[in-house]
């Protein structure tokens, strides 16, 4: 929700019409649908022991539709990432990479990850859009300032 928009998230003037991505919103819901699809997949595997074989397949989709749902989220205000919001899902992300190096805590890494998809949803907007590159709350009524 932030008025940024390139890599340095320079300000944007009043005549320049923010990023979006053709058809953003229908692939970001359909994106969010097979992420949730597959992560309940997968930690239902992980729970009820299903053989590791089956599961890295599932773990492969976990990270792939989160890292689009990122791409989708963080493309019409790139500073998505340095916020709340995208720090939560970048950690979301690294813990998923970090399962078959800790394949004996799966089942607590996905709750972490669980956890940290919680929070970072429902968090207060001051948390959420707070980017840790500014310093401050970033949203749609106050242009970012170098």
């Amino acid at each position: 929700m932030s008025k940024e928009t390139g890599p340095a998230c320079e300000e944007r003037t009043e005549a320049a019409a923010p990023r979006r991505l053709r058809y953003g919103r229908a692939l970001n819901i359909a994106l969010r649908t097979a992420h949730l699809g597959v992560t309940g997949v997968l930690c239902g595997g992980h729970v009820f022991g299903v053989p590791s074989e089956q599961l890295y397949v599932w773990l492969f989709w976990v990270i792939l539709t989160g890292g689009l749902l990122a791409a989708v989220e963080a493309f019409p205000h790139v500073c998505w990432l340095v916020q709340g919001r995208g720090l939560c899902v970048l950690a979301k992300l690294c813990l998923l990479c970090l399962i078959p190096w800790l394949w004996n805590y799966r089942v607590a890494v996905l709750a972490a990850v669980i956890v940290l998809a919680s929070v970072g949803s429902h968090m207060p907007a001051r948390f959420r859009y707070y980017s840790v590159l500014h310093g401050r709350m970033l949203d749609d009524h106050k242009p970012v300032r170098g």
